[in-house]
């Protein structure tokens, strides 16, 4: 995104920033050289407390240090019921300080309008507050719907309800057709198996990069089939994990997207667990946690959900996991194929993907 160079900007860059239009939140944005680096989003706190303490926001802040963040763009949306939120926005503020982080913008938004806590000016900024701008036409909207990024849902629910299930998640051929797929870990054949999953995701991502998914709807249907049902398999599924490229990325996660969406019950965990990291490193915080959620929903005990969930939460810088899952690649592939797989069909951002590096 970038650079935000108003609180107008500002306004119209955070639903952007974490997909829906956010409301008893509390929203910290780190900067880096003046450009938008990553958002963050928690609930905004409540109970007796005037606020958080100093700990809490030093945990939040830390987020932020760990990104390497010079500057910030704080914005609380208070809910009706608070009065405290000049009092949080301050105590993070000095948190800010004492990780020598430059506070640009702080901004209280309340009941339908907003103001600058650090802007001392009353006739910029009138101590009732502003209203709030509509977003649709400002210049943040129109360069990110230029760039091809949708417009922000309205509320958390529709971001949780754009994952949701579709009726052939509810089918019981397509189950039935899932279920021929799984890979018993017992199998002597085992490894073919295996390469035979992994060889599905890359045809149909082949399928999705060439634009030519539903063309053919039974052949297509049968692999998304085989795709889903072989993700059960840990080593099919790690080497999913690790396909696909920076050319590659966007294609990958509306595949992701896809498949958890007809994944029948109790084969959902994998491919919630694959959008959820693919969402993450994309920046898409929010809609990674909520991958998450149908993830451990399917499978409460599922590994890769309960250790993303905690890299998330770590904050984990996304260029950090990606480092780990290039890494990991290398020898999934090695386990699977004893050698380099299959070449991807088909152009992604004018990139062909040749034994997982881009030509």
């Amino acid at each position: 995104m970038t650079t935000l160079t108003s609180p107008h900007d500002l306004l119209a860059a955070i639903p952007f920033l974490i997909g829906y239009h956010p409301t008893d939140s509390l929203v910290l944005v780190s900067l880096k050289a003046g450009t938008v680096a990553m958002a963050m989003r928690v609930d905004y706190p409540k109970g007796d407390k005037e606020s958080v303490s100093p700990q809490d926001c030093d945990a939040l802040v830390a987020h932020l240090k760990r990104d390497g963040a010079d500057g910030a763009l704080l914005v609380a949306y208070m809910p009706d019921d608070e009065t405290s939120g000049e009092v949080l926005l301050g105590e993070l503020a000095r948190a800010l300080a004492r990780e020598e982080i430059a506070l640009n913008e702080s901004l209280l938004i309340s009941n339908g309008r907003w103001r600058s806590t650090i802007c001392m000016d009353p006739i910029c900024c009138p101590p009732q507050g502003r209203e709030l701008p509509e977003i649709t036409s400002s210049r943040v909207a129109v360069e990110q719907v230029s760039n091809g990024h949708p417009m922000p849902f309205a509320s958390a629910d529709d971001l949780t309800n754009s994952i949701g299930p579709l009726p052939l998640a509810e089918d019981e051929n397509f189950r039935s057709v899932v279920s021929n797929y799984l890979i018993d870990p017992d199998d002597a054949k085992i490894t073919v198996k295996q390469r035979e999953g992994a060889i599905a995701v890359i045809d149909l991502v082949s399928l999705f990069i060439t634009g030519s998914v539903g063309k053919n709807f039974q052949a297509d249907q049968d692999l998304c089939a085989k795709v889903i049902g072989s993700l059960t398999d840990i080593q099919v599924r790690d080497f999913a994990l690790g396909s696909h490229t920076e050319a590659t990325q966007e294609i990958y996660w509306h595949m992701w997207r896809y498949l958890v969406r007809i994944a029948p019950t109790r084969f959902v965990a994998p491919v919630a667990s694959l959008l959820a990291a693919s969402s993450y490193e994309k920046g898409e915080g929010a809609l990674a946690q909520r991958a998450l959620d149908r993830a451990q929903a399917d499978g409460p005990d599922y590994s890769l959900a309960i250790l993303l969930r905690r890299v998330f939460s770590a904050g984990w810088p996304p260029r950090s996991f990606a480092q780990m899952r290039k890494e990991l690649h290398p020898k999934v592939c090695a386990a699977i194929f004893e050698t380099r797989p299959p070449t991807l069909v088909g152009n992604a951002k004018g990139a062909v993907e040749k034994g997982g590096e881009v030509a």
